[in-house]
Formats: C-alpha cells, structure tokens, sequence
C-alpha cells in the first residue's frame, strides 16, 4: 500500500483534492488543506525533507506584497460605483433611443451597453442583472423573441470576462507570468471583433427574421425635436466630425507621442485606436457642453442626451486603458485612476452617498479578500504538489498528446470549457493555470495568446447550460410569474428557464468560432505587442565577446600600445574625439545598445 503511494503521490493528492471539495470546504481552505495533509504525509514516508515548509511563509508573503493585484480591488471598487449610480439604466435607455427606430435595434444597444459596462464595471454579475432588470421587460413588451432577448442579455453581459480592463485578464497575466498591459493589448482586438459578431448576428436576425427583433413604435421614443424629427441627422453630423478628428489625430500620433516618450519604435495599432476614441469623445463632450452653455441650438435632444451620457464613462475607460498602453501608468494605477473617475463621475450624477460608498468598499473587500485566500490555498497545493515533481507528471500527461501545439491547445480549450461549467473562473485561474502553463511555454506556445485563449473560452462556460453562471444570474431577475405590463397592460407571460437555456445557444457557437479565429490566427493576439530584438547565438557571442574588451583594463590587448599620445586606429577601435579626456572610460552599456540596434 505504501509502495502505491508513493509511486502514485500526485495522481493521490489530486483525488484528495476532490474529496474535500465534494466534503463541501470553500475551494480555498480545500486547497490549502490538501496541500498541508500531503505535505505532512510526504515528509513521513520520506518523500520530502523535513524543513519542506520553511520557505511557505515566504511565499505567502510574497503574495501580499504584489502590487499586480492591487489593480483587482481598484477595478472592482470603480465598477461597483458605476453600476450602483444608474449609470447602466441611463445607457440602455439612451442607447435603445439611438438604435430603436431598426429592426433589432433594441438589442444591438444591449450588446453595445454591454460592451461598455464590460470595459466599466468588469463584473459578469452586475451587467447581466442590470439589463435583465432593464432591458428584458422592454424586449418581451414589444414582442421581441425570447430566446434572442435573453441570449443576447446574458451574451453581453459575459463581455466582462474578455475586454479590458478585465479582472480575468488580471489573473491570468499573474499567474502566467506575463504583464497586464500585454495582456490588455492582446485581448483588445479579440474582444472588439466578438461584440463585432454579436452585432452582426442581430443584424442578420432582423434581415431574415424581423419579426423576431420588431422596432421600437414611435409612442415608446421620447427624444423628438418639437418639429417632430428624431433628431438622429444631428447625431450623426457630430459623429462624422468627431471620427474625422479622430482619424486626424491617429495620423499624427506617432510624430507627437515618439518623441515625448523619447521612442523610436513605430506606435502599437493598439495605442493609437485608443488615444484617437479619446480625442473623438473630448471633442464631442467640449461641443455639446458649449451648445448647452450658450443655447447655440445646433445640436438636437438625442445628441445632447447621448452626449452627456455616453461621452463620460467612454473617457474614463480610454484615460485607464491609454495611460496603460502607453506604459505612463501601471494597471494598478490605471485602476486606481479609473476609481477616482467613478467616485467623480457619480459625484457629478449626484448618486454619491455614504451609503453607496460604504456598500461599494464592503464588496470590494470580500472580492479581494476571496481572491487572496485562493491564492494563498493554491500556493499552499503547489507548494507540495512541485515538491512531488508533479509539474513532471503533467508534462509526461500532455506529452502523450497527438497534434503538438494544435493538439494540446484543443485539449486545453476542451477541459477548460467543461470545468467551466462547475467552478468559478478565479478557481479555474489559480488551480488549472499554474499547472498548464509550464506545458506551453516548453511546447512553444507565446503565453499571452494562451491566457486570452483561455479568457475567451472561460467567458464561453458562463453561458453554457445547465450550470453557466450568466444563465442563473437572468435567471433571478427574470419574471418567474405572469405580469401585466406597466405601459401597455397586457399580459406578458413569464420567462421560463428553457428559454434562457436555448437562448444561449447561438451565442455559445459564436464564441466558439471566435476562440477557434484565435487559435488558428495567434496574430490576432501578437500582432499588438511589442516585438523583442531577436538575436541568433552568433550574434550573441559576438556581443560578450564585445563587452569583454571593452571591459578589459587594457582595450589594446595584449599587443604594444603604439608610441605617441594619439593611440593608432586598430580594427574595431575608433580614435578618441580630440579634446577628450585621456582617461575616458568606454561604456560598456551604450556600446551594448548600439549593438543592439545594429542587430534590429
């Protein structure tokens, strides 16, 4: 029995794992104790020296002092703010005004305001119950089809787990190894292009089904000019204006941001899109302010109202995400930005109070606290389980895979896609992740393509049947009985969990293509980051060799230094500059980067 212990420790301690997790522990205190009660065993059998738990402590407060996830509570904190200070109820009335007179209108403002609330709030939860609250009793009360109205609410609502400022992407970017701001930069295109295909798969609803996804009638409009016109002419006038600004500003950003940030790289597509939407949205928030200042009466109800109420939470998501990409602020102060954005946003909504404010502090505190017990009980598991060599077992368990990078990648997609179902993603994150990346950084695989592989298909599982967490948070704000509605006083019939179910569907196969786009097309991810100098081993060598001499005491070699005052020009050595000082030290560094330029 011994003997099978031993031999079998890691396969042993998995099984552990899954009893106390089965017994009904929390997942962090399952982790920790697993990773103790084995460890005790394994210094008993004398399969680990006793001083094996010397350095956890260590560890643990190593954990505490990383300033990477100090960016989970600040993000938290400023979504919290946002979602309890309405700012969700005025977008999607705002939005559903902008898009309600088309077919299908209705729902491409929930996928576009669930887009923003993902870059704002960044939690999964508060978007889905926040248009469920809003959206669904306007889809049903104008006859919109039930499995598209509740698909689209709990598809826009899983955006949180994707667009930056993402608390998935936080995690992961810890646990991989990488940095948030890569991680960011990565998952900006992938996240953009799935709301891209949400949008068109509305649009192609209303083409070939439109009585699925009616327009709004003219009595449910409320922003009319007095002579009768929607006011929609004005809106786009000023669209046109700020994307041209916009555009303007993206062909010159190079020439003015190189230089103050003292760079000779060309800009990342990344930098520039970003920069560019925040001169657009400055410029559109300055005309509207001056409009209504001075009552100049250019621009109608709907321009002002989508101005006021769309421009602000845009600005703050560019400022964050700008100051990120262009490396002037870290995530974590990006985060602390972006939450003194939200307190003065609110402030200036006159929704601010004590009592928000202590609310938001309280869930921000248990989000961080959870967070970091997990940590804490996954380090405390991998602690023992690398002392067991179990990083060595998983690479022989991946390497008997077909396929090579494919091969394990859609294995990985496949396992993840179905733990998804059951664990939550920060689980997912500190247990699965540690043990998987080591695999794909050995076969090759760039690790920000891998955590935003990853992050899309963990977004994938909230809405899979029967356990995604997206489908039960709709599930507990959608009418679960018979209602008269309050505008029209007909009777809607309730939502049933069948419909959410199947509503999901067609978006679970969306997300599946746009996983599949990224496994198979890795620039997607990797076009937006910043490529290092590569330098084959010659060239390696022939710069050591480089720094050697001129590290040397004696840069003339062995050989006789030539007779007079001006030392002769030898291969490889210039002349001193006249009038330099005899004793003049060479810099090794400087010398290292013009070799390093010259190897660009």
């Amino acid at each position: 029995m011994i003997e099978f212990f031993t031999s079998n420790f890691v396969p042993v301690m998995f099984a552990g794992l899954l009893v106390f997790l089965l017994l009904g522990f929390p997942v962090s205190f399952s982790l920790a104790a697993t990773g103790l009660f084995f460890g005790f065993i394994g210094m008993e059998l004398e399969l680990f020296p006793s001083n094996l738990f010397q350095a956890l402590p260590l560890r643990v407060f190593g954990i505490m002092q990383n300033d990477t996830l100090l960016a989970i509570p600040f993000f938290t904190l400023m979504g919290i703010i946002l979602e309890r200070s309405r700012m969700a109820e005025d977008l999607l009335e705002t939005v559903g005004q902008v898009f309600g007179p088309l077919r299908g209108g209705v729902g491409i403002a929930v996928v576009l305001v669930g887009a923003l609330l993902a870059a704002t709030t960044g939690v999964v939860a508060a978007s889905v119950i926040s248009m469920g609250l809003i959206a669904m009793p306007i889809m049903l009360r104008y006859g919109y089809n039930r499995t598209i109205a509740t698909g689209t609410i709990t598809a826009s609502g899983t955006l949180a787990q994707a667009l930056p400022p993402s608390l998935v992407l936080i995690v992961l970017a810890d646990q991989l190894g990488r940095s948030v701001g890569d991680m960011y930069a990565g998952a900006l295109v992938p996240g953009l292009a799935l709301v891209g295909l949400y949008l068109a798969f509305i649009i192609v609803v209303a083409l070939f089904k439109p009585s699925w996804v009616p327009a709004l009638p003219p009595e449910a409009r409320i922003y009319n000019e007095p002579n009768g016109s929607s006011g929609h002419r004005s809106l786009l006038a000023l669209l046109v204006l700020c994307a041209a600004a916009g555009y303007g500003w993206s062909q010159v950003h190079e020439s003015i941001m190189n230089p103050w940030l003292e760079r000779e790289m060309p800009a990342p597509g990344d930098e520039v899109f970003i920069l560019s939407m925040t001169i657009s949205a400055f410029l559109a928030l300055a005309l509207a302010l001056v409009n209504k200042l001075f009552g100049i009466g250019l621009l109608s109800r709907l321009t002002e109202r989508v101005t006021f109420v769309l421009i602000p939470p845009l600005v703050l998501i560019f400022l964050v995400l700008g100051t990120i990409f262009l490396g002037v602020a870290t995530p974590t102060e990006g985060g602390a930005m972006g939450a003194i954005g939200a307190l003065i946003m609110a402030g200036a909504r006159r929704t601010l109070s004590f009592g928000l404010l202590k609310q938001a502090l309280e869930n921000t505190t248990k989000l961080a606290i959870f967070v970091l017990f997990i940590l804490i009980g996954s380090t405390v598991f991998s602690f023992t389980f690398n002392a067991a060599d179990g990083h060595v077992w998983v690479e022989h368990l991946f390497a008997k895979l077909p396929g090579g990078q494919l091969g394990f990648l859609l294995f990985v997609n496949a396992l993840v896609f179905v733990l998804g179902m059951f664990i939550d993603f920060f689980e997912i994150a500190f247990i699965v992740v540690p043990l998987l990346a080591p695999v794909a950084d050995k076969l090759g695989i760039d690790l920000i393509w891998f955590g935003i592989i990853l992050a899309m298909n963990l977004q994938t599982s909230f809405l899979t049947p029967p356990f995604g967490f997206a489908l039960f948070y709709l599930r507990s704000v959608a009418a679960r009985n018979d209602y008269d509605d309050v505008v029209t006083g007909e009777r809607i019939p309730a939502v049933t969990t069948a419909q959410i179910y199947k509503g999901s569907i067609a978006f679970i196969i969306l997300q599946i293509i746009m996983v599949a786009v990224i496994v198979f097309n890795p620039g997607i991810v990797t076009g937006n980051l910043d490529k290092a100098v590569k330098l084959d081993n010659a060239e390696v060598m022939d710069m050591l060799n480089n720094m050697q001499d001129l590290q040397s005491d004696d840069p003339y070699g062995a050989e006789e230094k030539p007779a007079g005052d001006t030392p002769a020009t030898e291969e490889g050595l210039e002349p001193p500059a006249e009038g330099a000082a005899a004793d003049e030290e060479i810099d090794p560094a400087k010398a290292l980067e013009e070799s390093l330029k010259k190897a660009e």
